[in-house]
């Protein structure tokens, strides 16, 4: 499936982009190969293998982040920097200083650079323009930071919050595993991780286990607090909820249960790979906004509803 992991913001209602605004604006904000003296580059490309800088069906969008970063090993740039320094200790007679190593290792940098290779990873978001969401495909803040500070690069006039519900959580999951059944139609899987509030930060992590032992009420009774814990959604969709609102580890069960039934491919030849290809990309993409749509309103309103605030602008890089 297209998205594995979500982080999920509010969109500001003010925000007027359309389709094919905000395309023509990130395509003025491409990804470019990294320079000769460039360890980084930032832009957008096409979420698909071919086609625009924003993928849309209806009032779903699909924008798409690319990094590219030189791969230069610390090792290697250590090794260097050291038989420099002990060339010039030899030469001057003398040890060599702070500023003199630092001005070596710049130079192995500068020297190096150009012959490094690189390495390109692309981020993908989902824009649910009817209920106002940003969701980032990363599994953690950093890179679903890069994702909404670049976006608000290319447009100016978005505002996005994290989305906050009224209860946390933590104390919602604790609860659900206190009952050993979850609200609606969620159910609880069969992974978890307890942490202690103190400083301690002392965990038990179960994976594949029932969670319904003593033990998981013992550890909930002493304090700790679930930081994640592993859900099904309507049979449909399972996915690992976290302390922080990320939706992780996103999997569709009917996908894979068609995909086990050993169903009969289309033999007829119609249609060249690249077109199958396409045709792929957009039911999977219909499939998923569909479901993820009804799967995080019902998350909303099993964490007590949303916070009521105004989304503002993201912070600027």
């Amino acid at each position: 499936m297209l998205l594995k992991n979500l982080t999920l913001y509010r969109i500001s209602d003010r925000w007027p982009a359309r389709p094919d605004t905000l395309e023509k604006k990130l395509a003025d904000l491409p990804l470019k190969p990294c320079g000769a003296f460039s360890m980084e580059s930032i832009g957008w490309t096409a979420p698909r293998d071919e086609g625009e800088f924003l993928y849309h069906q209806g009032h779903h969008w699909m924008p798409a982040l690319g990094v590219e970063q030189k791969l230069l090993p610390g090792s290697v740039i250590r090794q260097a920097v050291e038989e420099r320094v002990a060339k010039l200790a030899k030469k001057q007679a003398f040890p060599v200083g702070r500023k003199q190593k630092r001005d070596l290792r710049e130079e192995v940098l500068t020297e190096l650079m150009p012959r490094a290779l690189s390495k390109r990873r692309i981020t993908r978001g989902w824009v649910d323009r009817d209920n106002g969401l940003l969701a980032v495909d990363a599994a953690g803040d950093p890179k679903a930071e890069q994702f909404t500070e670049t976006l608000r690069r290319a447009d100016d006039n978005l505002g996005v919050l994290r989305l906050d519900t009224q209860r946390s959580p933590a104390s919602a999951m604790a609860e659900w595993l206190s009952k050993g059944e979850a609200p609606g139609k969620f159910g609880i899987d069969q992974d978890l991780e307890l942490r202690a509030p103190d400083a301690s930060k002392a965990s038990v992590r179960y994976s594949r286990h029932t969670l319904e032992g003593r033990d998981i009420r013992d550890h909930l009774g002493a304090g700790k607090l679930p930081v994640r814990l592993g859900l099904t959604w309507n049979d449909r969709i399972s996915f690992v909820l976290t302390d922080t609102l990320q939706v992780k580890r996103i999997t569709f069960l009917d996908l894979l249960k068609r995909e086990d039934g050993g169903e009969e491919g289309d033999d007829s030849g119609a249609g060249d790979a690249a077109e199958r290809e396409a045709e792929k990309f957009e039911t999977d993409f219909a499939l998923m906004t569909g479901e993820l749509s009804l799967l995080l309103a019902d998350l909303v309103k099993a964490l007590g509803g949303e916070k009521a605030r105004e989304a503002r602008p993201a912070k600027a890089a």
